[in-house]
This record gives structure tokens, C-alpha cells and sequence, in this order.
């Protein structure tokens, strides 16, 4: 049987453009407390994937990557002065806060959406996203973290996502969760903050929670390593725009600043 041009495509060994690595890093030298990751932060996908065989309007949706979150971090980061790592392919060549072991880590039918590109994959070409994206990324966290550690510099991990306001059907009434699982400094005290602007809808792991089963970040880098961590998710209709992405930026810098001083009041960090 003669080989088709999508067999040979698949044959060859995947690559990144070497000027478009998978992590992004900001302000490495910040000095604030918090340590910002954004594991859905962009959408690239490599050309040899062809777009995973999907259109454009698809790649546009939240499946493919955390809406307006991008410009909500790369604000946050500068008005805290806080060290940002985040990973800039989609999510549907790989999903950087899942374990690479479950199904959802290279997604066949996100949402409603079937993925062409991810369907029937052998185990090497599975392997190769792996290496090429996820772990550059997480290898990247792993060592700030042990970099500030060694300095003596106080870490409180804080993974930044987007949600969309209607999910198979049924709206979300909240304009941003606070999500965790074994943590319990972190996320009261974000609670109490945000609620406190009593124009907000605000989810206590809300639209959903944090579990070693559907998340990677929180419980390997944070929850494994003994760190105050949290999940914030913020509904993407709130920060689509730019002007969106700086209100909620000033609004979490402001958050983040009382808690930091509960924090240290409290002697959990220094």
C-alpha cells in the first residue's frame, strides 16, 4: 500500500521553530512572594500538525486556550512585580496542566469538538509533544522554584486560567473561582478578598476543583513541594478585551498585596 502525504508527515520527527520555545518567562528577577504560571497562555500549534486538522474558528475558542488570560498575567506580573513562567502551544497538542498519562492530556473530542490531529496516535508521537512542550515547561517551574528556595525567597504558587461563560449548555454564574484541593491558606484568604467586592459572583472551586486526577501544576509543584498555592479562574467574557485584562489585573495585584502582608503577619512567608 502506497504511503499518503499525511502518513509521511506523521513519520517525520515533530520540531518547534527553535525562535518560538514553549515557555515564556517574565520577570524572573521579580521580587514578590508569588510565582505566576499560566499553563494555557497561548495557542500555537506546530505546522508540521497541519492545525491539527481543525479550522481557524475552532482554534480561536477556548479549547484550544485560556482566553484573555495572557493579558491578565503578563499585567499581574508587572504590578507585582512577580516572576511569570508560562507555555504558549495550545492546549490541544498537549495540556500542560494534566498528567501526561490520562486521556484529556492529548485530547481526541474537546467539548463538542472532535480533534483530528490527535486521533490515533502511536506512543512515540505522543512522547514527542511530551518532551518538545510539556516538560520544558514544568522543568522550567521546577527550577525557579528551587531557585528561589535557595535563596531564601518566599513562593506562593499561583496558576492563572480563563473559563468560558456557557460549558455544554449551562451558564456559569461566576466571574471568577478560587480553586484548590489540599491547600487551606491560600484560598480563604483569596475568597475573603474578592468577595469583598460585593459586585462579584465569586466560586469557592467554582466552576470546578483542583484533583490530582484532572490537574498537574497545583499538585506537583505546589501541593508536592509543601508551597501556599491556588488556581484562580477568571470567565473569559471579563477579560477578552485589554481594558478587561487590566481591571482584573488591578483587582488581583490589589488582592494579592493584603494578602501578602496577612501572610507575613502570620509569619508563613517572609
Amino acid at each position: 500500500m502506497s504511503e499518503t502525504v499525511d502518513d509521511l508527515v506523521a513519520a517525520l520527527p515533530l520540531q518547534l521553530d527553535p525562535a518560538l520555545p514553549p515557555v515564556i518567562e517574565r520577570n524572573a528577577a521579580g521580587r514578590s512572594p508569588f510565582l505566576l504560571v499560566c499553563d494555557h497562555y497561548g495557542r500555537l500549534i506546530p505546522p508540521q500538525l497541519a492545525d491539527l486538522g481543525l479550522p481557524d474558528s475552532e482554534l480561536q475558542r477556548h479549547i484550544a486556550f485560556d482566553i484573555g488570560i495572557a493579558g491578565v498575567a503578563e499585567r499581574l506580573s508587572e504590578l507585582l512585580d512577580a516572576q511569570l513562567i508560562a507555555q504558549r502551544y495550545s492546549r490541544l497538542v498537549i495540556d500542560c496542566n494534566r498528567p501526561p498519562q490520562v486521556a484529556s492530556s492529548i485530547p481526541v473530542l474537546s467539548e463538542a469538538t472532535e480533534v483530528p490531529g490527535n486521533l490515533n496516535l502511536s506512543p512515540q508521537q505522543a512522547e514527542a509533544r511530551r518532551k518538545l512542550i510539556f516538560e520544558p515547561y514544568h522543568q522550567r517551574i521546577t527550577a525557579a522554584i528551587e531557585q528561589r528556595l535557595a535563596a531564601s525567597q518566599p513562593t506562593v504558587l499561583v496558576a492563572l486560567h480563563s473559563f468560558t461563560p456557557v460549558y455544554a449548555g449551562v451558564a456559569r454564574p461566576w466571574h471568577v473561582g478560587a480553586l484548590y484541593h489540599r491547600d487551606t491558606v491560600l484560598p480563604p484568604l483569596l475568597l475573603e478578598q474578592l468577595r469583598a467586592d460585593g459586585t462579584l459572583v465569586v466560586g469557592d472551586n467554582q466552576p470546578y476543583g483542583v484533583s490530582d486526577l484532572t490537574d498537574y501544576t497545583i499538585p506537583v509543584h505546589g501541593e508536592a513541594r509543601g508551597l501556599i498555592s491556588t488556581g484562580i479562574e477568571i470567565r473569559q467574557d471579563q477579560i477578552v478585551e485589554p481594558d478587561g485584562q487590566q481591571r482584573w489585573a488591578e483587582r488581583l495585584a490589589q488582592a494579592f498585596a493584603a494578602i501578602a502582608d496577612r501572610l507575613r503577619a502570620a509569619k508563613l512567608i517572609g
